[in-house]
């Protein structure tokens, strides 16, 4: 739960109090609320909406409505617990491939292909996450997936294989499981 500033701070508005409280009795819909808490169905949706962000609310479409519900593994906690909780510890590896990607890639687009080969495969193993393990694909195939990456193709689909990403027979590639 790493939005839990967020959720405390969801929780200091009188609103928003009352709508937990209306949905701790039952499931609702936007305009049950508004009329049990006289306010109009506008500021219950914007009040809503925040909560579901924040995931204090979750909401599920019925025929005619949209449901509202109280999170209540979060309700469910003591204080206590809920400000104890620790904070997830974020892997190295996972937070080092983000920072390659982000730097690497703008808009969904290789911006360059990096020259250190950690940071190459990164990006190489990202690309070929268009690719699915176990099927077999022509080398046009393998370029039109690289192609909404990087125009260098060739460079790419050749660094794919020298890295042991994907392997080549004939003309046909196979990306490794």
């Amino acid at each position: 739960m790493e939005n839990r500033l967020e959720i405390l701070k969801l929780l200091a508005d009188e609103t928003r109090l009352g709508i937990i409280n209306a949905l701790m009795e039952e499931d609702s819909y936007v305009e049950k609320l508004a009329s049990t808490l006289g306010l109009t169905p506008a500021t219950i949706c914007y009040h809503l909406k925040k909560m579901e962000a924040a995931g204090i609310v979750g909401s599920s479409r019925t025929q005619f409505y949209i449901i509202y519900s109280l999170n209540r593994d979060i309700f469910d906690l003591t204080l206590r617990e809920f400000i104890k909780q620790d904070k997830p510890v974020e892997d190295p590896d996972e937070k080092y491939r983000r920072e390659v990607l982000s730097n690497f890639f703008k808009y969904g687009k290789l911006t360059r292909i990096p020259v250190q080969q950690k940071k190459r495969e990164i990006v190489l193993r990202h690309i070929a996450k268009d690719l699915s393990a176990g099927k077999d694909y022509t080398e046009k195939e393998v370029n039109e997936v690289i192609l909404k990456y990087h125009e260098d193709y060739c460079t790419i689909r050749r660094e794919m294989i020298g890295f042991g990403i994907m392997d080549r027979t004939g003309g046909i590639y196979r990306l490794k499981e």
